[in-house]
C-alpha cells in the first residue's frame, strides 16, 4: 500500500497570503474609487457625471468654469500663507524643544515630556470654544494667524523630533563640543541635517492636515480675504450655488492636486522616517 500524501505545511500560510492580498486589492480600490470618479467628472461634460461611455468626449471646461465661478486665486494664496506659517513655527518651537528633551538635561524633563504626550489624547475639537473667546479678546478673529494659532506648538512634533534626534551617536554630539561649537551650533549643523528624513516627512504631515482643516478655519473666518481653500470650496458647492458635479470636482481636484503632488515626490522619505521614529 502506498503512504497517504503528507499535508503541506506551507498551504495554510499561502492561503492567509492570499486572503491578505485581496484584501488590500479591495481596500485600495474603495479608498481609489472616489478619486476615480472625481478625475471622470472633471474632464467629461456634466452629462456623463453619472453614464461611464468610453467614448465620452473629453474637456478641461470644466476646471475653468470652476476657476472662474470662486476666488480659487485668493483661497490658494490664503491656504499656502497658513500652512507656511504654521509649519515655520511648528518647526522651530518643535526643534527647540525636541532638542531639549533629548540631549539637555534639566530637573523636570521627563514630566514635561510627557505632559506634551498627554496633548496628543485632547482632540482640537474640544478647545474650539476656548480658543475662539481668547482670539475674540484680542480682536484676531477672521485672520490668518487667528486660524494658525492654536496650531503653532505641536506634540506630536515635538515627539517625533525627539524620537529622531536621540538616535543621534552622542560622539557626533562631544566631537562638536570639542571643535568649540555651542548648543545651538550643534542643533543646527549636527541633528538638524542627521533628522532631514523626520522634518521632511513632519512637514507633509502638517502641510496636510492644515491644508485641509476645515472645521477651525469655517469658525473662526468670515471673508475671502481670510479664508482658506476648504471653506471656499465648501461654500462653492453649497446647494445655494447650484450642485454641478463636474465644475465641483474639477475644483476639488484643484485643490488636493498639491497635495498629491507632494506627497509622490517626497513618498520614500516620508515612509522611512516613520520606520526609524521608535520609541527610546
Amino acid at each position: 500500500m502506498s503512504a497517504a500524501p503528507r499535508p503541506d505545511p506551507y498551504a495554510p500560510r499561502g492561503l492567509w497570503r492570499g486572503l491578505e492580498s485581496g484584501a488590500a486589492i479591495l481596500l485600495a480600490a474603495m479608498w481609489a474609487a472616489p478619486l476615480v470618479y472625481a478625475v471622470w467628472a472633471a474632464i467629461h461634460p456634466a452629462e456623463f457625471t453619472t453614464r461611464f461611455v468610453l467614448s465620452a468626449p473629453l474637456t478641461l471646461d470644466n476646471f475653468a468654469r470652476a476657476w472662474a465661478a470662486a476666488p480659487f486665486a485668493r483661497y490658494f494664496l490664503n491656504t499656502f500663507v497658513l500652512v507656511t506659517l504654521i509649519l515655520i513655527c511648528q518647526l522651530c518651537l518643535g526643534t527647540l524643544a525636541a532638542y531639549a528633551l533629548a540631549r539637555r538635561p534639566f530637573f523636570g524633563r521627563d514630566v514635561a515630556f510627557a505632559l506634551i504626550l498627554v496633548q496628543l489624547m485632547v482632540m482640537p475639537d474640544a478647545l474650539i470654544v476656548e480658543n475662539y473667546r481668547t482670539l475674540a479678546a484680542v480682536n484676531l478673529v477672521d485672520t490668518i494667524p487667528a486660524i494658525a494659532l492654536p496650531y503653532v506648538a505641536s506634540a506630536f512634533g515635538i515627539f517625533l523630533l525627539r524620537q529622531a534626534f536621540k538616535q543621534v551617536p552622542r560622539e557626533l554630539d562631544e566631537a562638536a563640543r570639542v571643535e568649540g561649537a555651542g548648543p545651538l551650533q550643534i542643533l543646527l549643523k549636527v541633528y538638524v541635517p542627521l533628522a532631514r528624513p523626520t522634518y521632511i516627512a513632519y512637514g507633509l504631515v502638517s502641510v496636510s492636515y492644515h491644508w485641509n482643516n476645515f472645521l477651525w478655519p469655517l469658525i473662526v473666518t468670515n471673508s475671502v480675504e481670510a479664508r482658506p481653500l476648504t471653506v471656499g470650496l465648501a461654500v462653492f458647492s453649497s446647494t445655494d450655488q447650484g450642485v454641478d458635479w463636474a465644475v465641483i470636482c474639477a475644483a476639488t481636484l484643484m485643490t488636493s492636486g498639491p497635495l498629491l503632488v507632494a506627497f509622490l515626490l517626497f513618498q520614500r522619505q516620508f515612509v522611512q522616517s516613520f520606520m526609524r521614529a521608535g520609541l527610546k
